[in-house]
Order: structure tokens, then sequence, then C-alpha cells
């Protein structure tokens, strides 16, 4: 016993064989025993580490100080890092749908397009719209306005729908303030700007290619009609009250500006109190802040809700986070785990010897993490927490650092299937069979998946 212990503790091939028990075990709890992401993770985590040698005051601390404890110091990390993004995020999105910023976007789009073009609005819709509204939120808020247009088009709801869906996917994998991006961003110590700048280069592409080419193409082939008991309320709902276009672009817009004007004056700026401003505004936390509360004034006070009634909108968005936040945490804390007991130095060197670029590695295993449980988020910050040390030498700069989180991106969202909660929230919200869903938004993920990859990994070419 002592024997293998130490084979499994010092050798190559010992650790790699520590590593794909673990994560066996972790899918195996995930996927078969419908253990909770975040418990099967922890408790994972644990076994990894007392098998890989870490010692008990190492890993849990003692009862006089625990905070350098490799469980505290695993979620406090990347929590500190992403808590008051994700949150912030979420409160915008709130009110960006509460106001009917969304419908007034697409009537916008539909209005520039005509009726024609109605599929691709709503894939620009999707997209704009994604980037602060988390992915099944948007599914909820723009199913209305799918139903609305597919009964005007008289066309099947598919052509509608995936246009839109490949904006929300894409936003989700590839852009703050999503957590997937978020965490694997703090992983590898990335400005957010760079995230931002990459996730855009990458993440258009993808989706004109499989939102609208393919979603073109597939829309045209697979007739699904609206349910006749469809109601859409919400579709009627801001009428006489919404928002103007321009306040919503600025809503949108607001932080993503600020947070490349922090990355860039951090750059370029001369030292002195313009460049100070730059960075202290585009500071994530700082620029979402500043965008909240113009859009508590622009899309809540002068629309207007009360202050009690923003505040029971913040508190009841917030009320899903807490579970995103523990599986992210205890993603990073798995993580912590396999960098602790050198299962990560010994991926870095089994991906050497095999010769595969780092950024085809890192898609690699996000597709098999993606594959086998479902989650993107799971997949992203497992992927991470994997290659984080290989990531630690300084040997990559900030743009190819963004570029390995695309890869990682777009590696989670490939081959949605029936494992995965979304793909049974789109079944559900746009009639569609298993099969239906499995020829429509299975393979839309995985031309998403592969596109995006590929833009990641052209431009990793040229970027130094």
């Amino acid at each position: 016993m002592d024997a293998f212990l130490t084979w499994l503790r010092q050798d190559t091939a010992g650790l790699l064989t520590l590593a794909g028990l673990g994560i066996a075990l972790l899918l195996f709890l995930i996927i078969k025993l419908k253990v909770e992401p975040f418990i099967a993770l922890v408790g994972v985590g644990v076994l990894v580490a007392l098998a890989g040698g870490v010692s008990i005051p190492d890993l849990v601390g003692t009862p006089i100080k625990s905070s350098d404890a490799l469980i505290e110091k695993g979620f406090a990390g990347i929590l500190g890092h992403i808590t008051l993004i994700i949150g912030l995020g979420t409160v915008l999105g709130a009110i960006l749908e509460r106001s009917g910023g969304a419908e007034v976007l697409l009537g916008k789009l539909v209005g520039i397009f005509g009726e024609k073009g109605t599929p691709l609005a709503m894939g620009i819709t999707g997209f704009v719209l994604g980037i602060p509204v988390f992915f099944d939120i948007g599914i909820f808020v723009l199913a209305p306005l799918i139903y609305v247009a597919a009964v005007r088009g008289g066309k099947s709801l598919v052509l509608y729908a995936l246009p839109l869906l490949a904006g929300l996917s894409i936003t989700h994998a590839f852009l703050p303030p999503h957590p997937g991006p978020v965490a694997a961003a703090g992983l590898f110590h990335v400005e957010l700007g760079w995230i931002i700048i990459m996730g855009l280069a990458c993440g258009i592409p993808a989706w004109f290619v499989g939102g609208i080419l393919f979603g073109t193409w597939i829309g045209k082939r697979i007739i699904v009609p609206v349910p006749e008991d469809r109601i859409v309320p919400e579709a009627e709902e801001a009428k006489g009250h919404e928002p103007s276009i321009g306040v919503v672009l600025l809503v949108i817009g607001l932080p993503m500006l600020l947070i490349l004007g922090g990355t860039f004056g951090n750059i370029f700026a001369p030292e002195g109190a313009l460049r100070d401003t730059l960075i202290f505004f585009g500071n994530p936390g700082i620029a979402l802040t500043v965008a909240v509360l113009v859009a508590m004034w622009l899309l809540g006070f002068r629309q207007g809700m009360t202050a009690e009634e923003l505040g029971e909108l913040s508190g009841s968005s917030l009320k899903p986070v807490g579970m995103i936040l523990l599986v992210v945490g205890a993603g990073a804390f798995f993580g912590a785990v396999l960098a602790a007991t050198g299962v990560g130095k010994a991926v870095a060197g089994t991906l050497s010897a095999a010769g595969l670029p780092l950024i085809v590695s890192a898609y690699v295993i996000a597709c098999g993490m993606r594959i086998a449980q479902g989650s993107a988020t799971v997949a992203i910050v497992t992927t991470g927490g994997i290659l984080a040390p290989v990531l630690t030498s300084g040997e990559y700069s900030q743009p190819q650092l963004a570029l390995i989180v695309m890869a990682i991106s777009a590696g989670s969202i490939i081959a949605s299937h029936v494992n995965d909660g979304g793909f049974w929230i789109i079944a559900k919200y746009f009639n569609m069979t298993v099969k239906q869903t499995l020829q429509t938004w299975t393979v839309l993920e995985t031309v998403l998946s592969v596109v995006g990859f590929a833009m990641a990994s052209i431009l990793f070419l040229f970027v130094r």
C-alpha cells in the first residue's frame, strides 16, 4: 500500500492516474448520482488531496489558524475576484429585463432589418442582451418575443430561436460578467479588458456562422410551430413606458467601455490623473457599480419604479447567484488541489511530450469536461484549475492568455445534450422533441464551439 501511494504521489503516471480517478469520480457523482456539482467538487477535492499527500493541517488548517488552509484559499482566491462582478452583473440584467429594454432593442432591430431580417435581429438581440443577462434568464425573458415573431412571420420557431440562442450562448461562455470567463481570467491572472477584446474577436464570427448561417439553414428544414396555448403577456407589458434605444445601449455598453478604458489607459496613458481615473473606473467592480447606478436611475426611477421595487428586484435577482458562486468556488478549490498535489505539472509535462500546443490541449480538456458533465461553467473552471499551474511562468502575454481562455470557453459549449440543463429548457420553451433539439441546439453549440476555437487558434499564431 505504501509503495502504491508513493507511486501515486511522485511518479508522473501515478499523478495522472490520481487526476483521472478524481475526475472520473467527480463525473460519476454529478452524472449518475445527481449530486450537486459544488458538493461533488469539494468532496472529490478533499479525497484527491489526501490521496495525493497533502497534510490535514495544510488542507483544512487548525482550530487556531485556518486562513492558510488549501480549502479556504481555494475558495477565497477566486470568489474574491468574481463575486462582486457576478452580483452586479446580475442586478444590471434584472433591471434591464424589468424595464422592457429587451423589447425596445428587438423592435428597433426589426425596424432596421425588416420582417425578412427578423432572424438576424433576433441574433443581435441575443448577443447584445446576453452580455448583462444570464443565459437561462435571457431565454425566459426573450422567448415570448420569439413566439410573436414566429406567429407574425408564419415560419418555424427554430428559424427565430437559434440566432437568439447563439447570441446568448456565446456571451455566456466568452464575455464578462458571466462566471466562466471571469473565473478563468482570475485563475490565469488576465485583465478582463483582454477577455472582452478576444471574446468579441472569437465570439462574433462563431455567432454569425452558427446562429445566422446555420440557424437560417436548419430553421427552414425543421418546422416547429408555436404552441396554441402559449401566451405572451411580456410582449405587451411595457407598452407606453419603454426606455429609448439610446438608454438601453448606454446601460449595456457602459461597463464594457469603462473596463476597456482601464485596460488601455494602463498601457498607453502617461502617469498622472488621467491614467489613474481610467484605471479606477476601469476596475470591473467600479465599472459595473457605475452601470448599475445609471440603470437604476434611467431604467428604474425615470421609468416609474420606486426605491422599494428596485430593492425587491435586486434581491430576487440575486437569489440564483449563490449556487453559481458555490460551483465556481468549489471548482477553484478542486483546481488548487490538483496544483498542490503536482498534477498540474504532470499534465503539463504529458501535454508537452504529446506535442500538442497548449491552446489545443485547453480546448480538448474543456470539450471532454463539457460532454461528460454538461455544465459550461464547471467545464471552464475545472479546466482552468488543471492548466493554471502551467501558466504561472510568465511565458505567455496577456493577449495569449486571453486566447487560451477563449479556447477553454469554446470547448465548454460543445455538443450540449441530455446531461445539460439548458438542453431541456430549450426543448421545453421552443416546443421541440429530443430528436429535434439534438438536430438544432446540439449542432448549433458544436458549430459555435468549433468556429470559436478556430478563431482563437488563428489569432494565437499572430499575437505576442
